[in-house]
């Protein structure tokens, strides 16, 4: 269980210091923007969608260790996506930080991600995981709002 652990650590701290995807998309379909008020952490998420497929996706902004790492591992995840499949892996991905899911969670559908189910036990954390997630479906959905994990 250590291994594994040290493992998540490892592949958390590696997108923390480099993450993937950190840009402005120029001439952006959609993008919206996201705020953790608790920790700081302050997001804008690009998206381009082509024929109902995520072909780009990217964040900038600033935010802590989790929230960096979970907004880079998340571009990762939903690039060549339909819609439908990024708002099913955004239902999957908040529903094991949250405790809100019936039964185990969908590790296979998940992949990567499922580095964050530690988050779960550090509940001021969960919001630091979720706001890129928060943000992309605000995106999504053309949201103009701010997104606010409050």
């Amino acid at each position: 269980m250590s291994d594994l652990r040290d493992l998540y650590q490892e592949l958390i701290l590696d997108h923390t210091k480099k993450p993937r995807n950190f840009r402005k998309i120029e001439g952006v379909g959609s993008k919206a923007d996201g705020h953790n008020p608790l920790c700081g952490d302050k997001i804008t998420v690009f998206l381009m969608i082509d024929k109902g497929i995520v072909s780009d996706i990217s964040f900038h902004g600033s935010g802590c260790a989790i929230s960096t790492a979970s907004a880079s591992m998340m571009t990762e995840s939903l690039k060549g996506k339909t819609i439908a499949e990024a708002k099913t892996l955004f239902r999957h991905f908040h529903k094991m930080l949250t405790g809100n899911s019936e039964g185990q969670v969908d590790s296979e559908s998940l992949g990567k991600l499922v580095v964050f189910t530690g988050v779960k036990e550090f509940p001021v954390r969960v919001k630091c995981a979720t706001l890129a997630w928060h943000t992309m479906n605000a995106a999504l959905e053309h949201q103009e709002e701010p997104v606010s994990t409050e």
